[in-house]
């Protein structure tokens, strides 16, 4: 189906549809990603209040055939948000639908508009005395429905899933303009096709989210965290076993930190506190929370581990400074290496007992191709690793362009080797839309076309994207 531009005079038809103000001209920041790798266009940004004014334009965009990109925060890696080339569509963001519009904790539910700020939507449950454990680096200006478009993941995945799974029910237009009411707060709801989780991870190609229903949590009244130097990967998974063992569901994270990472940290954030004067070439981030007795919990699996040989050294948080301290460490890494400047970034997922093979193999790989430094790091927990790939010390990341394609799909090529996926959270957008025909299953991949088809039949839904 060929696509038309937002063109002024649809423009003009479409602003008579809807209250004044609710379009404007495109601005830079629409325009842009994150990483500077994509510049996008737009015949015109639209903020609609509420899902009305949502079913509206996209109506209008169905029946004229105007492309139409959902926008949340922005602070999507893969360009997803961005439509580069092609005709120029309607850029709609949620902006201004950013309201907490219930909170019911005997039912550990809250129901919050697709423009509230992450961080806002922990604080709302903060209020009420839960729990929403969906937390990432851009908490403070992703929103919650592109955390829902993109199934964000996140620190919290090994104790509480990715977003798909803080999901109940969803608000939503669909390609037609049509408005699905399925914001249900129903734990059960065995009724045919679920239409939320086609939705969920669909990053904006089959619908609009505007509202969600999220499952909130009891708050852990004792945290605690830990950063334990192990002896090796298979080491740090032996670890993670034998923490579950004795706390049970009750860790939140479990972070594999590499010797790489903290060199980088040393190298250009000197100010960030390290734990250890000598770095280990592997350590994990360890964190718990239980409703009492975290430290305690954190000495006892320290010393069972140093009792079976898989840890060296290790330091408990003393107070909930000295935790935050720690978590500012690993989310500090990205900021790291991003001041370094990358060759490739990976953003993978391994069963998790093929990690430490994969590691070795993928480090050998990567080395024999150019004299690169590798930083591997990640939520090792729940199989997600970040396996980004540096030039050497005073070198330049462009000095690699050429080969750069190569580095990725070795990477990717033993990632399918190892039964993984070459997308662990960040989604596929436009990045990695090549990735997705290269390693995706061919019988999925028609699948995918055929919803794509049957609900969005002009192809106006952020197209460019995933497909």
């Amino acid at each position: 189906m060929t696509l038309t531009d937002a063109t002024p005079a649809f423009v003009d038809a479409l602003a008579a549809q809807l209250p004044e103000d609710t379009l404007r001209a495109p601005e830079a920041r629409y325009l842009e990603e994150p990483r500077g790798r994509y510049f996008g266009q737009a015949g015109v940004v639209a903020l609609p209040r509420n899902v009305e004014e949502v079913s509206t334009i996209v109506a209008a965009c169905h029946v004229a055939h105007v492309p139409v990109v959902p926008y949340g925060g922005g602070t999507g890696l893969v360009g997803g948000q961005v439509k580069t080339e092609g005709a120029a569509p309607v850029l709609l963001s949620l902006e201004r639908m950013n309201a907490i519009r219930g909170v019911y904790p005997l039912e550990n539910v809250l129901v919050a508009e697709a423009g509230a700020i992450l961080a806002q939507v922990q604080e709302a449950a903060e209020a009420a005395d839960r729990l929403f454990p969906l937390s990432l680096g851009s908490e403070g200006s992703a929103r919650i429905g592109g955390n829902l478009a993109t199934n964000a993941g996140g620190v919290n995945v090994l104790r509480y899933g990715n977003a798909r799974d803080l999901c109940l029910g969803l608000e939503a237009v669909l390609p037609t303009g049509e408005i699905w009411h399925g914001l249900t707060r129903l734990r059960k709801d065995n009724t045919g096709y679920d239409l939320r989780n086609l939705l969920v991870g669909a990053e904006g190609t089959l619908g609009v989210i505007t509202a969600a229903a999220l499952k909130l949590y009891a708050c852990p009244r004792a945290q605690g965290a830990a950063i334990m130097a192990v002896r090796d990967v298979e080491a740090a998974l032996s670890l993670l076993a034998l923490a579950r063992d004795l706390m049970g569901e009750t860790v939140s994270a479990f972070e594999l930190l590499s010797q790489q990472g903290f060199a980088f940290l040393r190298e250009t954030l000197p100010q960030v506190r390290l734990p250890f004067e000598e770095d280990p070439e592997w350590s994990v981030l360890v964190d718990v929370g239980l409703q009492s007795g975290a430290e305690t919990a954190l000495e006892g699996l320290f010393e069972a581990a140093l009792e079976a040989g898989l840890v060296t050294d290790g330091v408990i948080a003393q107070s909930a400074a000295q935790r935050a301290d720690f978590w500012t460490l690993r989310e500090s890494i990205p900021i790291a290496n991003k001041h370094i400047g990358s060759v490739a970034s990976h953003d993978i997922s391994l069963p998790l007992g093929a990690l430490p093979a994969f590691i070795a193999e993928a480090g050998e790989k990567i080395r024999a191709q150019g004299p690169f430094r590798i930083n591997c790091f990640g939520h090792v927990g729940d199989g997600n690793l970040h396996f980004n790939v540096f030039p050497p010390r005073g070198g330049n990341r462009h000095d690699y362009d050429d080969i750069r394609a190569e580095v990725s799909r070795s990477v990717h090529d033993l990632v399918k080797a190892y039964g993984g996926s070459f997308s662990a959270e960040h989604g596929v957008g436009r990045l990695k839309v090549a990735d997705l025909q290269t390693y995706g299953d061919p019988s999925r991949l028609a699948a995918m076309r055929a919803i794509k088809a049957a609900l969005d039949p002009h192809g106006i839904m952020n197209p460019g994207a995933v497909l």
